[in-house]
């Protein structure tokens, strides 16, 4: 039998409105699994892994083409930051500076700003070895970015192992004190196609932070127990989606953050597991981050697409490692500061499985 070298090869993806081109890294391991990275944005187009039947198909969402993510993509796939989620009306104060960010989700800042981290043209650097293809991509955020001080360096690393893991590790130092909140951006469909209502989630937690109409954390902790967002068992995501509790009428589904520690440190834990039962694929999302944002697709409405099919809601879900939302205004939140001298970092582990 032929020994199989992982692989991470670099092809043109197209060009930007000015013309900078964008590149695509395919990562390939032993297992058949290959996940597509472009340049831009660091967004994940493509995961395509086997059934239990061992049939390929890709199980995240997003665009055909350079052309549409540049047009206008709700973060399919993307590298998030400087600050991912919401932060209140755009404002924070740190050592008693008043800094405005901007404002592009209603009065809120969301996942960075109208030219966040999802909308950079990244540096792309392809690795391999025995057992693992990967690519390290790397940029610049300048100081004053979208209203955020400080210049930021951030390396984010892709790593496609024989175990049939991604691991993504993301680096960021600044010369100025700031806040720094990274994550990914996938959305799901383990299926390849149709809703993920009957997708079963387990989630590793007892508690969300609550929202308000919108979408601030209260900076309230809220049980999960007795309520439409307990997962601590598997169930099927849309077994209580419609009920009208509060925070789903809020979110018009899920679209909070599950609290995993409420203390900030290195120890990787399992955020969740999901199954999509007609296929038998398995996903498992570990972290080091304190948080993790369940979304399920709410606000997808069709105007986007792929393969000439529109995208529609609740036909994906994101499970964004993250620290909580709205942090730089919340004392007791664990902190998002990134000082001088000090290295940012988020570790999340996608686990891709088959259950018999």
């Amino acid at each position: 039998m032929s020994h199989f070298v992982p692989n991470a090869s670099v092809t043109h993806y197209g060009y930007l409105l000015d013309q900078t081109e964008v590149l695509q890294v395919t990562l390939t391991n032993q297992n058949g699994i290959e996940v597509d990275v472009i340049s831009f944005g660091g967004i994940i187009t493509r995961i395509a892994t086997p059934d239990r039947n061992g049939q390929k198909t890709n199980i995240v969402l997003g665009m055909d083409n350079i052309a549409a993510y540049e047009a206008g993509n709700p973060y399919y796939g993307a590298i998030i930051g400087r600050y991912g989620n919401r932060i209140a009306n755009g404002k924070f104060t740190l050592n008693g500076v008043a800094y405005q960010l901007a404002k592009n989700n209603g009065a809120n800042h969301l996942h960075g700003g109208l030219n966040g981290f999802d909308r950079k043209n990244w540096e792309l650097e392809p690795f391999t070895n025995e057992n693992s293809s990967g690519v390290k991509l790397s940029a610049t955020s300048p100081d004053g970015d979208q209203g955020y001080p400080g210049e930021l360096y951030m390396e984010v690393t892709y790593i496609l192992t024989s175990e049939n893991t991604l691991e993504m590790s993301f680096a960021a130092t600044t010369d100025r004190a700031t806040i720094v909140n990274m994550t990914q951006h996938s959305y799901f469909n383990l299926a390849g196609e149709g809703t993920i209502l009957n997708h079963q989630l387990t989630m590793f937690a007892d508690a969300i932070t609550p929202v308000d109409v919108n979408l601030i954390p209260t900076g309230k902790f809220m049980s999960v127990a007795g309520t439409p967002f307990d997962f601590r068992k598997p169930k099927a995501i849309g077994k209580d989606i419609n009920l009208g509790h509060e925070q789903l009428v809020i979110g018009r589904g899920y679209d909070h953050n599950y609290v995993l520690k409420k203390v900030g440190n290195d120890e990787l834990v399992q955020a969740a597991e999901v199954l999509e039962p007609l296929s038998g694929r398995v996903l498992k999302v570990y972290t080091d981050q304190p948080g993790v944002q369940f979304y399920s697709g709410n606000f997808l409405d069709g105007s986007t697409s792929r393969n000439d099919t529109p995208i529609e809601g609740r036909t994906g879900f994101c499970l964004e490692a993250q620290h909580y939302p709205d942090s730089p205004n919340q004392a007791h939140f664990p902190s998002t500061v990134l000082l001088p001298g000090q290295q940012y970092h988020n570790r999340i582990v996608y686990g891709f499985d088959v259950a018999g």
